[in-house]
């Protein structure tokens, strides 16, 4: 096996804590929560629940594989470790896949926020300048999803702020809804946990930058779950207010529940803060996938899982700039032929099924800490499971069918280089 030149380790725990949390917030607020109402009807702080609970699992187990392996590719190395390479395979494709349409889904969140009429030139654009953003260096990428991610945080507080005072006394209507809000009820609660699990998978950008995080044994499991414990008490607060706010089915009706959150209230004069909010949210979510994917893709062309020259990493910036740009290339195409929901599900099977593997790897180490013992393994391959094949049956069919292209491509070369 030739030898590859190692990325430098410059990320420390606010660092790395700034881009999963940036990631998750992105991802989830401003795009999950009315779809997981339509499904989960007035059980959705349930679905947040049970999303968290199986995140943890999940996290605990990343945490451990990470500080054990700090390398980039994130599970994909994990599972080729300690279970074999098709395990390895499979994780790294279910990721790669899911994770580059989610980055497409984020930038046309951006688009239509900032420019509905021009979404897709605007979502273009933020990937091309987010792209040259990464390839300037990870230290620069940390630093800007720092600063979004204060913004983010601000619309937040002030979107809570909005649904406490309550509604503003002539409003009647969600101003931004789309057909029915669906009552949904508990054979809903799993698949809306499904799509919510979504907006949790933030800290897997974290494992996939092990190789270059400072101290990745103390660093890691403490930029895991400070992401994640800050995430969940984010949407469980969220869910409530939201439900709150815009009940009877307002909000599995809106397409922008945090905006018409605002606009129904008080503080409807504000609500130009939630679009910036979103902007900048969708733009910190957009800046961590797209260095997520490229270091996952990264790791499986040094193993010839994807071709050869994915691997090169930049002599001055010793960034991954090959893999950085594939993945632009490949999400500006799904920009133009997609649109931001359908994928969302997508997203979630490929990446339940990512950490079903993550767990099952992390089965097989010596040794568990306090907070991880093994039999949370076990729980955590199990729902991964049960959430991925209890959403929508497109879902389910699409990303199977994308798992098995992968995988039937991969045996032909195999196949081909004996």
């Amino acid at each position: 096996m030739p030898e590859h030149q190692q990325l430098q380790r410059r990320l420390g725990v606010l660092d790395a804590t700034s881009i999963g949390l940036g990631s998750m917030l992105g991802a989830g607020v401003f795009v999950v929560f009315a779809p997981a109402a339509g499904l989960a009807g007035n059980l959705l702080v349930l679905s947040v629940l049970i999303a968290g609970a199986v995140a943890y699992c999940n996290a605990v187990a990343s945490a451990e594989l990470a500080a054990r392996y700090p390398a980039s590719g994130g599970t994909y190395v994990y599972g080729r470790k300690r279970l074999g390479e098709w395990p390895g395979f499979l994780a790294g494709w279910g990721f790669v896949t899911g994770k580059t349409a989610s980055c497409a889904a984020m930038a046309l969140t951006f688009g239509h926020y900032v420019s509905p009429g021009y979404a897709v030139p605007v979502a273009i654009a933020a990937v091309v300048a987010l792209t040259a953003v990464n390839l300037f260096g990870i230290t620069r990428t940390a630093l800007l999803t720092r600063l979004l991610l204060c913004v983010v945080l601000a619309t937040l507080v002030f979107v809570a702020a909005a649904a406490i005072v309550g509604p503003h006394p002539a409003s009647g209507t969600s101003l931004g809804t789309s057909g029915s809000g669906g009552a949904g009820g508990i054979e809903g609660v799993l698949p809306a946990a499904g799509l919510m699990f979504f907006a949790f998978a933030g800290y897997a950008r974290i494992a996939t930058l092990g190789e270059e995080v400072k101290d990745p044994a103390r660093t890691i499991p403490r930029a895991i779950l400070a992401a994640l414990a800050g995430a969940f008490v984010i949407y469980l607060a969220l869910a409530l207010l939201l439900q709150n706010h815009l009940a009877d089915g307002r909000l599995a009706a809106t397409t922008a529940p945090l905006l018409d959150a605002v606009l129904n209230s008080q503080l409807a004069a504000g609500a130009p803060l939630v679009q910036a909010g979103a902007a900048a949210a969708s733009l910190g979510a957009l800046l961590a996938l797209i260095t997520g994917v490229g270091r996952t893709t990264l790791a499986m062309a040094r193993e010839r899982d994807l071709p050869a020259p994915l691997a090169r990493v930049g002599e001055g910036r010793t960034v991954p700039f090959v893999a950085e740009l594939a993945v632009a290339a490949v999400v500006i195409f799904l920009i133009l032929t997609s649109d931001v929901m359908t994928v969302v599900g997508f997203s979630s099977f490929g990446v339940l099924i990512y950490y079903a593997v993550t767990n099952a790897a992390a089965y097989t180490l010596e040794e568990h800490p306090a907070h991880g013992p093994r039999w949370l393994n076990v729980a955590g391959f199990t729902s991964c499971l049960l959430l991925a094949f209890t959403l929508p049956p497109a879902s389910v069919l699409g990303m199977a069918a994308v798992l098995a292209i992968g995988a039937a491509g991969r045996f032909v070369v195999l196949r081909f280089r004996r």
